[in-house]
């Protein structure tokens, strides 16, 4: 049953673990095991929307990727993320400084191989989400692509989100969802619930990492809860957005300021960032 915004879901829960330290390494055992064949299956079961849907995170928060913004990519995986928000970077025409962490060696491993490959500026660093590394305020963009939802415990995950972040530092979050509608809906369940993990279990050699992605996204809190979560903690200007009929979502958010006196509207000539979502265009959005 989905939580509701009155009792959400704490945090990930893999089958076998009964608390946050279980769920943690329970989750770092999985992502481990399926680190070899990770890029190849999320390219190869979401029909490469994954490449999309880094892309377009990336181009929404374009406008905080300023020259000298500090950036994270958190849970970065193989390091996807990070490599998309450098070359959004570079079209902005800036020179932020990215660090991509993960609490995952073996996806470090091949995100640092293909960073070399690329030559890739992006600094890789092993770290825990809920327990990480950096001092307070330390920077002006955090993102997430598919990780949040691995988290162990959400709400302190979202706390060490805002401590990182500098005031009016943006938040973004891209997520799995689960569509809307009985037709289309039924369908993407369908295939997200049985082929999805016959598939990735048989190409990867481990069907336990691929069961557990659609029952973490069936726990996981709709873009409705995890917004109110969001501003219970503290951030400011939350929104989202549903891409791929409801697949996944986005959301941004904002680490609000101390009030001053005069300061500028929010996108004003002092650099603050835009946070507008502009509407999606079509399925493929």
């Amino acid at each position: 049953m989905k939580p509701n915004a009155n009792a959400p879901a704490a945090g990930t829960r893999p089958e076998g673990a009964g608390n946050d330290v279980e769920a943690s390494r329970r989750v770092r055992e999985l992502f481990g095991a399926i680190a070899p064949r990770y890029d190849l299956l999320n390219h190869l079961l979401s029909f490469s929307c994954d490449r999309l849907w880094r892309w377009r995170a990336a181009r929404r928060v374009g406008r905080a990727l300023r020259a000298r913004a500090r950036v994270l990519d958190l849970c970065c995986g193989t390091g996807d993320l990070a490599f998309a928000l450098e070359d959004e970077a570079k079209r902005q025409g800036g020179g932020a400084q990215i660090v991509a962490a993960d609490f995952v060696p073996a996806m470090l491993v091949r995100a640092r191989r293909k960073a070399a490959e690329r030559s890739s500026g992006a600094g890789f660093v092993a770290a825990d989400a809920l327990h990480l590394p950096f001092p307070d305020a330390s920077f002006d963009l955090v993102a997430l692509a598919f990780g949040f939802r691995n988290l162990a415990n959400y709400a302190k995950g979202i706390a060490e989100l805002r401590r990182v972040l500098r005031p009016e530092g943006v938040l973004a979050i891209l997520e799995f969802g689960e569509p809307p509608g009985r037709l289309f809906g039924g369908l993407y369940r369908f295939y997200f619930q049985r082929i999805l993990p016959a598939i990735g279990g048989w190409v990867s050699g481990s069907r336990s990492a691929y069961g557990y992605l659609p029952a973490s996204v069936a726990r996981f809190p709709s873009p409705e809860e995890l917004t109110l979560q969001l501003r219970a903690a503290g951030f400011a200007s939350v929104q989202f957005e549903r891409w791929s009929a409801g697949i996944v979502a986005f959301h941004l958010a904002e680490r609000p300021a101390a009030p001053r006196q005069g300061r500028p509207e929010l996108g004003a000539a002092s650099g603050e960032t835009d946070l507008t979502l502009r509407p999606s265009e079509g399925w493929m959005s």
